[in-house]
C-alpha cells in the first residue's frame, strides 16, 4: 500500500487507469477528502492542499477535526488469550499495554 503523510493525517494513494491519474483519499476519517495528480509531486502538492483545506473549513464552520486515530485501542480477548498475554508482559517485565503495543509495532514494521 502506498502512503503519503502530512501534519498527522495519511492518505491512501492509488492509480487511476481510466483517467492516467495518481488518486487520493484521507484514511481514517469519516469525512470524504479527496485530491488527485498527474505526478508524484503534484499529488504530494494536491494532498497538501487537501489537508490544509480541510483543517481550514473545519475552523471556519467552527467544526471538531477529525483526527485520524486518537491512539486508545480497545480490545476484546478470550479469557485463555488474556491470561497468555498478560503472563507474556510480566515476564518481560512490562505492564500489558506495553507488550501489547510493542508487539504490534514490530508486526506493523515487519
Amino acid at each position: 500500500m502506498n502512503v503519503m503523510n502530512y501534519k498527522g493525517y495519511a492518505a491512501r494513494i492509488d492509480y487511476s487507469e481510466e483517467d492516467g491519474l495518481l488518486v487520493g483519499h484521507i484514511a481514517g476519517i469519516r469525512d470524504v477528502v479527496g485530491f488527485h495528480g498527474e505526478s508524484v509531486q503534484a499529488l504530494r502538492a494536491a494532498f497538501e492542499e487537501a489537508v490544509n483545506d480541510y483543517l481550514n473549513t473545519c475552523a471556519k464552520v467552527g467544526r471538531d477535526l477529525q483526527k485520524p486515530y486518537s491512539g486508545k485501542l480497545s480490545l476484546r480477548l478470550e479469557p485463555e488469550l488474556h491470561a497468555t498475554v498478560a503472563l507474556k508482559a510480566e515476564l518481560a517485565h512490562k505492564s500489558i499495554n506495553q507488550w501489547v503495543a510493542d508487539v504490534i509495532s514490530r508486526e506493523a514494521h515487519a
